[in-house]
């Protein structure tokens, strides 16, 4: 399993490298279809939340299923489990803040919007 998610990890760095190598070129297409910087940033913002999202969502899921599992396992240290499960969520949660924050930064840069 983890060697397939790091040849999954390595193939979208490497399929998004050259993107990013030539996103002058990619602007250019853009604004040739009469979408404008606008729509770039837009779809940034919505890549944004949603790669954030997406990522909070795992994290959350891998830690309560463990913190449930490990409680199941020793009952007595469901009080020391808890807190760290929860200290755990709200940094996780955080990750998300800041997906939105880069999000709403985006928008706010749309000219006209």
């Amino acid at each position: 399993m983890r060697r397939l998610v790091n040849i999954v990890l390595w193939g979208a760095v490497l399929a998004l490298v050259p993107l990013a190598a030539s996103a002058q070129e990619i602007v250019e297409v853009i604004e040739g279809w009469g979408l404008g910087l606008g729509a770039g940033l837009a779809v940034g913002a919505g890549f944004a939340v949603g790669l954030a999202g997406l990522g909070c969502g795992i994290g959350q899921g891998l830690t309560a299923g463990n913190t449930t599992a490990g409680i199941a396992r020793n009952p007595g240290a469901a009080g020391s489990m808890f807190t760290n499960f929860i200290l755990a969520m709200v940094l996780i949660e955080s990750i998300s803040i800041y997906g939105l924050v880069v999000a709403l930064l985006l928008v706010f840069r749309i000219p006209g919007g």
